[in-house]
């Protein structure tokens, strides 16, 4: 297991106003968390504070799937799983980045599946990270980002098995964490789905009570 952070550059280009978000009057915290729960287009393409505010493809993961595929080495013919691929970007990304690779797609969204990346929307799967549709071994790289901390622990703990489970090769997973109280205070302040509140050395907690051995990265609110 190492720790290895594709994400942060993108993480760190937002700008983020906190408090605004927490006292919001139109979209009480709540009232806000209640429309992004539905996984519908008030999360995807709907108002910002009720999720990505529009989410549309700018190449901005061609970096991320650049980085990954250099550094897992990956080659025409290598078979790719994204749990939690959203509207499908960085599955299209990799398949720039690496012609010939095989990219698969999980997602809980119907929405986001309807309308996402029109090149790879065939290769996407509606599902849960908790049970996935795939046979051992299935895949050379697993990954998943943004999406774990988004499952009670319950299904967290089945989630990070079947991780272990479809991988034959590479794992890598991308977390919200938080190191201190003012991060921990601006996570539970931005969040929206975010269930699993944990501080980096609880995460290596579940890494090793569910056996994961693939590599990891965390996302801080600083």
């Amino acid at each position: 297991m190492a720790y290895i952070d594709f994400i942060a550059p993108l993480h760190k280009a937002t700008r983020r106003d906190y408090l605004a978000r927490v006292n919001d009057p139109e979209y009480p915290k709540a009232k806000a968390a209640e429309l992004a729960l539905k996984w519908g287009v008030e999360y995807w393409d709907g108002d910002r504070r009720t999720g990505y505010g529009g989410m549309k493809y700018d190449g901005r993961w061609r970096q991320v799937a650049e980085l990954m595929a250099k550094h897992y080495g990956l080659k025409a013919g290598d078979r790719v799983l994204d749990i939690g691929c959203g509207k499908g970007f960085l599955l299209y990304d990799l398949t720039q980045a690496v012609p010939g690779i095989e990219v698969t797609g999980l997602e809980i969204s119907r929405y986001a599946m309807e309308n996402g990346k029109p090149e790879v929307r065939d290769r996407m799967r509606e599902g849960k990270a908790s049970q996935l549709p795939f046979r051992d071994g299935e895949f050379d790289l697993v990954f998943s980002i943004n999406t774990l901390h988004n499952l009670p622990c319950y299904d967290l703990d089945r989630a990070l098995r079947e991780m272990m489970r479809v991988g034959k090769k590479h794992r890598y997973l991308c977390v919200e964490s938080w190191r201190n109280e003012s991060e921990k205070a601006n996570l539970l302040y931005w969040q929206l789905t975010c269930r699993a509140f944990f501080a980096p050395d609880e995460w290596d907690w579940w890494f090793r009570q569910t056996g994961y051995t693939g590599d990891h990265s965390f996302i801080y609110f600083e």
